[in-house]
């Protein structure tokens, strides 16, 4: 499964089952998450066989089920820590999709203390949200999406790069779906700001990710 069919086939899961991750799969994410660390300047942490942090009220409160292994994403408090955390934790969530994973952003409805004290996260880090992962007891829905010309600007036609990019940046998870960004295509030059809204930061990390990803371009 490729980066791109990886975003197709991945939505947001609540329910997991018990099988536990294997250990390649382990590895494979390991080294992926030390690549992060290093590129990104983040402290995240892969938890595995660990159920506090998804057992009690806040939890059940996100009708979330099974638990038991989760991606924490860690970094040092920083204007733009969100937006880091976003880019390179959807990066993970891509690549979990290709090792036959599932995940689901989690930002409120787990308890943040459980996962610190496992992680040792110390006092100048900020555990931003996580990553549920492992076998799904289903693969989830797709969310539904605005139209495209809703979510970019574009000061004439549009280029096939930046309409791949843009298709990929529509499969983007965003919080509650608000879908709030946009990116604007100035000559040959592709910029992403945000709109607004709860984990708006996050959000657009993601939509980063996935419009670099599938347009094969930065954005400034």
């Amino acid at each position: 499964m490729t980066i791109l069919e990886a975003m197709r086939a991945r939505h947001a899961v609540r329910s997991y089952t018990e099988q536990p991750l294997p250990g390649d799969a382990v590895s494979r994410l390991n080294a992926e998450i030390d690549a992060c660390n290093r590129e990104g300047g983040l402290h995240i942490r892969l938890v595995t066989d660990e159920p506090r942090a998804f057992d009690g009220m806040m939890a059940h409160y996100g009708k979330f089920t099974g638990v038991r292994n989760y991606i924490a994403l860690i970094g040092r408090k920083s204007g733009d820590l969100e937006e880091r955390v976003g880019y390179y934790g959807e990066r993970l969530a891509l690549l979990a999709q290709t090792l036959g994973l599932n995940t689901c952003w989690v930002a409120v409805t787990f308890s943040k203390g459980a996962a610190r004290r496992r992680c040792a996260a110390d006092a100048g880090e900020k555990l931003v949200c996580v990553l549920a992962l492992g076998y799904g007891a289903t693969q989830g829905v797709p969310h539904k999406s605005k139209p495209m010309e809703s979510l970019c600007r574009a000061d004439g036609p549009m280029p096939d790069w930046f309409r791949a990019g843009m298709e990929a940046a529509m499969l983007a998870p965003t919080a509650t779906n608000q879908q709030k960004f946009r990116i604007t295509l100035t000559g040959d030059r592709a910029e992403a700001e945000s709109l607004g809204g709860f984990y708006s930061a996050v959000d657009l990390g993601i939509v980063r990710y996935h419009f670099e990803a599938g347009s094969g371009k930065a954005l400034a």
